[in-house]
Order: C-alpha cells, then sequence, then structure tokens
C-alpha cells in the first residue's frame, strides 16, 4: 500500500468516527415538546391565515364556472357519443356472428 493510500484510509476512519460522534449527539439530544394550540389562537390564527388569501373577484369566479360547466358538458357529451357508438358496434358483432 502506498502512502496515497493509507492517508486515504486514515481519512475515511477519521470521517467515519465524526460521523459516529456526530449521530451520537443528534440521538442524545431531544426535541421539546410543545403544547397544544389553545381553540382561541388556533381560530385567530386560521383568520389571520384567510386575510392573506388572494381571493378571486366575482367576474373571475364567474369565468371560472362557466369554463368549468362547458368543460363537463363537452366531456359528458363525449362519453355519451363513444359509449353509443361501442354499444351499437358491440351489438352489430354479435348479431351478425349468430
Amino acid at each position: 500500500m502506498n502512502r496515497q493510500a493509507k492517508r486515504m484510509m486514515q481519512k475515511q476512519k477519521a470521517t467515519g468516527q465524526d460521523r459516529l460522534e456526530a449521530m451520537r449527539q443528534r440521538r442524545a439530544v431531544t426535541p421539546e415538546r410543545k403544547g397544544r394550540t389553545p381553540a382561541r389562537q388556533f381560530l385567530k390564527e386560521v383568520r389571520q391565515e384567510l386575510k392573506k388569501v388572494a381571493w378571486p373577484t366575482r367576474r373571475e369566479l364567474v369565468g371560472y364556472t362557466i369554463v368549468v360547466l362547458v368543460a363537463v358538458v363537452f366531456l359528458t357529451a363525449l362519453v355519451f357519443a363513444m359509449d353509443l357508438t361501442f354499444s351499437k358496434a358491440v351489438l352489430k358483432v354479435f348479431q351478425s356472428g349468430g
């Protein structure tokens, strides 16, 4: 084994010891338990957070609602058409095979 390999081995051994020591220290420190938040404090914080929300305007909300309804109607019609087409095709296949 040459000098460079010996140095690498010593370095790895040292870092391994450091890691073990760090892990032992982390395990020794126990996290401090926090008490429960009272209901009044919780509701106060909820209210503060809701004030920070960027609520959509009425116009935006109406626009979003229209987009959703159009998409639902379109997809419903698409599924209905596909169901009708496939059911007729399946009936045709089984009727002609008999």
